[in-house]
């Protein structure tokens, strides 16, 4: 028997579900745009002041370190200043890659390609789980073995100088960044996620990373032409 009263309750009661899902989500977005927009404005500051590259070992302290401390700091006013701190240092790391690139005879192409590509798969991939609302989240696990073992080889082709490793890491972080932006999306709609400084870092990452990978490939394929 349908009963209009209890169809009512119903979809209040769903929408006071979605209400805390669709906040983070929002607030995501926003920081996620601004994050987006400094670090596009420290590595062009970089860029404009021909700023060395920092080094391996610097990038990764000041990485890890400013990850750790916007972690600690996540439920805090503090931790915003510390994720605009960890995008900034990573604007500034992209800077001279960026210019290393645009040196090249099809640099701006190049360029131009990876920054397409990324948007076009951030939104895409975003889009597909915002509209079907499919659980991903079980791909957790396997993006973190993935992410680690894909870590690990990027070290080992820099410090060895292999070449076709570092193209197949490169590679392989194409997969998993794509695989992560379905997932952390996935998590935010679903629940799982529920701090949306934690998730703009893990969305930030994947875009960042995302970028760096498309710029190693294109720039192989480029040469090789």
């Amino acid at each position: 028997m349908h009963t209009p009263a209890l169809d009512t309750t119903t979809r209040r009661s769903e929408a006071l579900t979605r209400q805390p899902v669709d906040r983070v989500l929002r607030n995501t977005y926003a920081l996620l745009a601004m994050t987006l927009s400094f670090s596009a404005l420290t590595a062009g500051i970089s860029m404009l002041l021909r700023l060395p590259h920092p080094g391996l070992l610097i990038t990764l302290v000041g990485y890890f370190g400013l990850l750790f401390a916007t972690a600690r700091l996540r439920n805090r006013p503090l931790g915003l200043v510390f994720v605009f701190a960890l995008t900034g240092f990573m604007g500034y790391t992209l800077g001279p890659l960026l210019s290393a690139y645009l040196s090249l005879p099809n640099g701006a192409r190049i360029v131009a390609l990876a920054m397409g590509g990324t948007a076009t798969v951030f939104l895409a991939l975003s889009a597909y789980v915002l509209v079907t609302r499919k659980d991903l989240t079980f791909m957790g696990g396997f993006l973190a073995a993935g992410i680690l073992v894909g870590f690990l080889a990027a070290l080992g082709a820099v410090f060895f100088e292999v070449p076709a490793l570092s193209l197949a890491v490169s590679a392989m972080f194409v997969l998993l960044m794509a695989g992560l932006i379905l997932y952390e999306t996935s998590n935010i709609v679903h629940g799982g996620e529920t701090n949306y400084i934690m998730a703009t870092v893990t969305l930030y990452v994947a875009v960042f990373n995302l970028l760096t990978s498309l710029l190693h490939l294109l720039g192989f394929m480029s040469a090789e032409d």
